[in-house]
């Protein structure tokens, strides 16, 4: 299995786990769809690696330590995004109904681990 398929089964597990997720993706810090289960993925993988360098800048500049999520709360809805290893992150899109902190719950182990599959393939040299 390749870890685009690798992390595109874990986006579907979460969707699974928590079915108020409308769509799900991870991306690089730079806003490269690494998989994506959701609607105009490239569009929200951009304004996701956007989000993430003013979050990253927040968290730095009040003494807050390294980026690990940021949650925004819109009328239809939330949209969330979670560390995922050095360098992804996880990006979910949920219903306004969701239980914020189930979402937190499975997100982040997600998260940590879409960030060993991502982690690992960086390491590992491409022919082997």
């Amino acid at each position: 299995m390749t870890t685009e398929a690798d992390v595109l089964a874990e986006l579907k597990r979460l969707r699974v786990h928590v079915p108020q997720l409308t769509g799900a993706l991870a991306a690089s810090s730079d806003g490269l769809v690494l998989a994506a289960d959701t609607a105009e993925a490239e569009s929200v993988a951009a304004l996701t690696a956007a989000a993430l360098g003013v979050a990253v800048r927040l968290t730095e500049a009040t003494g807050q330590g390294g980026f690990r999520e940021l949650l925004v709360q819109g009328e239809r809805g939330y949209v969330a995004t979670y560390a995922a290893g050095s360098s992804a992150v996880l990006t979910l899109l949920a219903e306004p109904r969701i239980n914020v902190g189930r979402l937190h719950l499975e997100a982040r182990r997600s998260g940590t681990r879409i960030g060993e599959l991502v982690d690992g393939a960086l390491e590992r040299p491409e022919n082997t």
